[in-house]
């Protein structure tokens, strides 16, 4: 049994996936890195069959039909062998030298019972434009196990994207994980459901993952996010579902910091869909803006008082053409500071 398991969903990925996974052929023995081809049309599938020919006791390759990104994850998610699991995205790709430490340390770790999440920083590798870090120090206490009650605030640029987290794999499973097919955005759906039952943590100050961004075609476009504003919505609905309870922290059930967390955490997926719809500007994505809010404040009462008396939420709230220009203001903030641009 691997330590750790690497889920790399690819689709039409060809251009990319020398860089995703060449260098993990020289990780240890302790990875394996699992290639989800998901209906390719491209060489996705051939380049990902040659790793895995010339490195077997590295790399397997699943062929599927078209399922999306999520799809791809799911598939996954049931074949990885690993004690953990990291995602990596095929036009993505990981630091190896960090890469083998982590693993290192996930050894160290699981020797004394191991943890449910194992955090590490990761960097925005921007097309045309600085890198941007995402760090997480002023989170977590550094090089130990330790619990929610041990952790800060977060700030408001912080967010545990799926390029921080490394899960336990058995609390992945656990969770009920089952991310919608043929969707884009599911993501941060990865990172909530597992992070709800995480109580051992683990954070090492790295950049272990690098994050492409700023290619036109991507998924976070502002253009092909308008475009896709539906799949958005459908994302937000799932994610407001999955939101514990209140009375869960009452009760000792909920850590309050991670409580706080998946509030922030979703409170930003709400604020950048409610921007797009401005964004998109017609009667029918302001009318899907404000039925997007009546769902918000039904579903999640207590997020939607959040939100309403906070910057990120009234701002991509206000009424009139004058409020829709602020907000389209505060929707490229929100961007940035979530990491779409």
């Amino acid at each position: 049994m691997p330590l750790l398991t690497i889920v790399v969903p690819a689709y039409n990925a060809a251009e990319y996936l020398h860089r995703a996974l060449s260098a993990l052929g020289r990780t240890s023995s302790d990875v394996e890195v699992v290639v989800v081809d998901d209906g390719s049309t491209d060489e996705t599938g051939p380049i990902a069959d040659g790793y895995a020919a010339r490195h077997p006791e590295v790399f397997r390759v699943i062929h599927q039909a078209n399922a999306g990104h999520g799809g791809a994850i799911n598939a996954g998610i049931a074949a990885a062998t690993g004690q953990y699991l990291k995602v990596l995205d095929a036009d993505d790709w990981l630091n190896v030298e960090v890469l083998d430490r982590v693993v290192r340390t996930l050894a160290l770790l699981e020797a004394e019972g191991g943890v449910d999440a194992f955090f590490t920083d990761y960097v925005h590798d921007r097309l045309g434009k600085d890198n941007r870090h995402m760090r997480f120090e002023s989170v977590f206490p550094p090089g130990r196990a330790f619990g929610w009650d041990e952790s800060e605030r977060f700030g408001r640029r912080q967010y545990l994207m799926i390029h921080a987290v490394i899960f336990r794999t058995s609390l992945v499973r656990q969770s009920g994980l089952c991310l919608p097919e043929r969707t884009y955005y599911v993501d941060s759906l990865y990172v909530l459901a597992p992070l709800a039952l995480s109580r051992t943590l683990y954070y090492s100050p790295q950049t272990l993952y690098h994050y492409f961004i700023g290619r036109r075609d991507q998924s976070v476009d502002v253009d092909v996010m308008v475009r896709r504003v539906d799949q958005q919505l459908e994302v937000n609905r799932v994610a407001l579902r999955s939101l514990p309870p209140a009375e869960a922290v009452l009760s000792g059930a909920m850590p309050r910091y991670l409580y706080d967390y998946l509030l922030h955490h979703v409170e930003a997926l709400c604020a950048i869909t409610s921007a797009t719809l401005v964004r998109g500007g017609t009667a029918e994505h302001l009318a899907l803006r404000r039925e997007f809010w009546r769902e918000v404040k039904g579903t999640a009462p207590r997020l939607y008082a959040r939100m309403r008396r906070g910057l990120m939420g009234t701002s991509s709230n206000l009424p009139g053409t004058a409020g829709r220009r602020v907000t389209l203001l505060a929707y490229d903030v929100a961007r940035r500071v979530v990491g779409f641009s």
